[in-house]
């Protein structure tokens, strides 16, 4: 292995870990720099930014003192703590680290990363590098010592590192540490957004992350043994958890913004918002894992976050269900590996998306078959959003894929059939006017009837991309879980395999669309959500063995901890994209559940 501490380019995208506490993330790379976490939030300022800012954006680094070979990287089983050991000569150094999600009811901070460093084989020089900068402006802060702990200040915000035993960390001056076997250094960061900085002992911090620990292997312990890939389902159900905003029970697109689709690009956003289309598939994962808190919690705060604008559902919200920030740039921001603009925002929020109607619709289905009663402030919702689609679907959209010209898209006609037709279906066991169901029925019907017409490549029999158009879209390998016609039919087979053909980026990799046809400079990556719903298409119809030889070449595709990013180049296997990626998770997810529910041939 290479070694790490050295001076270079940025790390790989895949090199980062996630931790996270379910209210913000933070990514730290095998040389133990966290280069990206925001406060108090995921869609917070950045506190260290380095990731997309460049060293002045900050950073807060735990590692060896010189380059050093990384020797084992891997979260502990079953849970969020991350563990790195390097070996300087034949002595080990070992981060161990994470954050305390469970701090209801107790008087501990609201964020609380605790970071402990051990030594094997003899003593090891460690370096810490804590260099806290906030905001846009990259702001450096007023800083005190109060005895063994530094706090660093900016309005309405302060922020704490303490270590036992060692010395005092001065912020923004690199410290050298010698750690002894049998004597490790714990080291706690607490963050106060407009509220007292409540400092934790070390020593404390450290039981209460042993604690965390065990409540997430509790968590997961329930999940099915027998289900396949357990491994890689427990991990993705781990980072969609922790994506999650507790207080709101929104989950978070990804805890990034501007990594890049096209390295040296422009195709940078910021994820840091709620698509509640992406939401309502990762709802679905966990009811099919048997978890319906998290599907109950999201329903409810799309209930709230959509009362301003009902009957019309925004394509993305933020975490307090609010309108998202226009779109702007940052000045002076490097991006990752020079990748500009920098955004903060999100230019789609006003798009007209109508497949995210029918994506929340058949949540609010899944949930009432598992045989929970959708209250009726709820189901008024839901009411609300099939009478939009009955009205709305002939128009065009922006789509799935959030294109700046909306067009008739034979994805979004679908789903809009399926909102339709997962709301007559919830209305069989939820009270409705005869009227509004023969207008939902009506509209079903004039849906199937349009696409069938306008949405088929008259010469090769598979559904397209649009309506006028001969190519196809990745998006359209939902069609076997839809019930618009049987999974099996020539149709849907045939659609399946011009997108394994037309859209093939090697191995078991897929371009979303055509590359180049979405009217952005430039060119993108595969898009690993879309392997996995090729793999769910597969599984769906009769073809496990395919299906579980695909999903096996994309767990190789992983990052070294497990973790997928939006996006992979074909050609280095790099991912690409903001990252980890919730849809992304949430696909793998529903891949395995696909196979597990298909015949064994």
């Amino acid at each position: 292995m290479s070694p790490v501490g050295a001076a270079g380019p940025a790390p790989p995208i895949a090199d980062y870990g996630l931790l996270g506490d379910t209210r913000t993330a933070a990514l730290v790379s095998s040389a133990g720099a966290i280069d990206w976490m925001c406060v108090p939030r995921f869609d917070g300022a950045p506190l260290f930014g380095r990731l997309v800012g460049g060293p002045a954006a900050g950073t807060y680094r735990i590692g060896p003192a010189r380059p050093a070979e990384l020797v084992e990287r891997r979260y502990r089983p079953d849970s969020t703590t991350l563990r790195t050991t390097w070996a300087i000569g034949e002595r080990r150094l070992t981060l161990t680290e994470g954050m305390v999600a469970e701090v209801t009811g107790r008087l501990l901070p609201t964020t609380l990363l605790v970071r402990r460093l051990h030594a094997e084989g003899g003593p090891a020089d460690a370096v810490v590098e804590f260099d806290p900068r906030l905001g846009d402006g990259r702001r450096p802060p007023r800083t005190r010592r109060h005895g063994p702990v530094w706090v660093c200040e900016w309005k309405g915000l302060a922020v704490s590192l303490s270590c036992a035993p060692g010395p005092v960390v001065e912020a923004g001056r690199p410290a050298p540490i010698t750690v002894h076997p049998g004597r490790p250094v714990t080291f706690v960061l607490v963050v106060a957004h407009r509220e007292p900085l409540v400092q934790v002992d070390p020593e404390a911090a450290w039981e209460l992350l042993r604690a965390d620990e065990t409540y997430w292997r509790t968590w997961v312990a329930d999940l099915d043994p027998e289900l396949p890939f357990r491994d890689a389902v427990a991990r993705s159900l781990l980072t969609l958890r922790l994506l999650t905003h507790s207080p709101s029970h929104a989950p978070v697109a990804a805890p990034t913004t501007s990594l890049p689709e096209q390295p040296g690009g422009v195709r940078n956003w910021d994820y840091r918002y709620v698509w509640p289309r992406d939401a309502s598939i990762g709802i679905a994962a966990f009811l099919g894992v048997g978890k319906p808190d998290q599907a109950r919690g999201f329903l409810a705060w799309l209930l709230r976050a959509s009362r301003l604008q009902r009957p019309r559902l925004p394509a993305l919200f933020t975490l307090d269900g609010l309108r998202v920030p226009a779109e702007r740039q940052l000045d002076g921001w490097p991006g990752y590996a020079g990748s500009i603009p920098v955004r903060v925002g999100n230019g789609a929020a006003g798009q007209h998306q109508l497949d995210g109607y029918g994506w929340v619709v058949d949540a609010g289905w899944v949930y009432a078959r598992a045989g929970h009663r959708l209250d009726a402030e709820t189901w008024r919702a839901v009411r609300g959003f099939a009478d939009v689609v009955a009205r709305r679907w002939p128009e065009p959209d922006a789509g799935i894929w959030e294109l700046r010209h909306p067009t008739q898209q034979v994805h979004s006609k679908l789903m809009g059939w399926l909102a339709l037709d997962r709301a007559l279906r919830i209305a069989e066991t939820h009270p409705i006017p005869d009227r509004q169901r023969r207008r939902w029925r009506d509209a079903r019907q004039a849906i199937v009837d349009d696409v069938r017409v306008h949405g088929v490549d008259p010469e090769r029999g598979n559904y397209v991309r649009g309506y006028g158009s001969r190519e196809v879209d990745a998006a359209l390998l939902v069609l076997p879980l839809l019930g618009i016609e049987d999974a099996g039919s020539p149709r849907v087979e045939r659609t399946i395999e011009a997108i394994r053909s037309d859209l093939g980026a090697g191995g078991p990799l897929l371009y979303r669309y055509p590359p180049g046809r979405d009217g952005l400079p430039g060119s993108e990556a595969a898009f690993l959500p879309c392997s996995f719903w090729l793999v769910q298409a597969l599984a769906c119809t009769g073809r496990r063995a395919e299906a579980v030889e695909l999903f096996q070449a994309l767990l190789d595709r992983a990052s070294p901890l497990g973790l997928y990013a939006e996006e992979m180049d074909p050609a280095t296997g790099a991912h690409l994209g903001n990252y980890p990626q919730t849809l992304t998770h949430a696909a793998l997810v529903q891949a395995v559940l696909a196979i597990r529910s298909a015949p064994v041939s």
